[in-house]
């Protein structure tokens, strides 16, 4: 057991610290995660719930929480049942995009998301780029922006940050839907 793994972790959470160990840390989809992964800088929060509004109230809670705690990077939100069809789960990013606005978090905060039915507007279901967003479970990642400082640091020795994304495409194109489904199958079976 490593220092990100919990004895009473639940299997929701173990499944997103392995998915994130896995594709987005070993594949280096995303080059901040590292740092914040291994000193246990993000929070992790298992939501049971599956109602857009409460959902909501639940993730300005955790922007609040987040504003509050300077020792935390980031805050995953990990739906265990509720919004796994893509559709409703991408209303409730933009609701929570446009809460975050209203609550005066704009500027502060971020949200990025991963599902597991993750699919980039005009791109094919199974073409392998979705699966640099697709996650085990539907999440809702809250990115506080403010901490610049942080971000400054990981982009000064990152050869052309903004290449980032079309970089993680062309690698998920290069291993192909495939070899990303067998890790997802894996994380899942692992973790039931």
């Amino acid at each position: 057991m490593n220092n990100n793994e919990s004895i009473n972790e639940s299997s929701v959470i173990s499944a997103t610290k392995a998915w994130l160990s896995k594709v987005i840390i070993g594949l280096n989809f995303c080059p901040f995660a590292k740092k914040e992964f291994v000193n246990n800088t993000i929070y992790y929060l298992e939501s049971s719930q599956s109602q857009v509004k409460l959902a909501l109230h639940e993730l300005i809670e955790q922007c609040r929480y987040l504003a509050d705690h300077p020792e935390l990077e980031t805050t995953l939100i990990i739906y265990n049942g509720g919004f796994r069809t893509f559709d409703r789960y991408l209303d409730l990013v933009d609701y929570g995009n446009d809460l975050l606005v209203d609550s005066g978090f704009e500027g502060v905060f971020q949200l990025a998301s991963m599902h597991p039915e993750y699919c980039f507007e005009d791109e094919d279901y199974d073409d392998a780029s979705n699966f640099t967003n697709r996650s085990p479970y539907p999440i809702i990642h809250i990115i506080h922006i403010i901490r610049e400082e942080s971000m400054a640091r990981v982009l000064s020795v990152y050869n052309e940050p903004e290449k980032i994304p079309e970089n993680n495409i062309a690698l998920a194109q290069k291993k192909g839907a495939s070899f990303f489904e067998q890790i997802l199958k894996n994380i899942h079976q692992k973790y039931q």
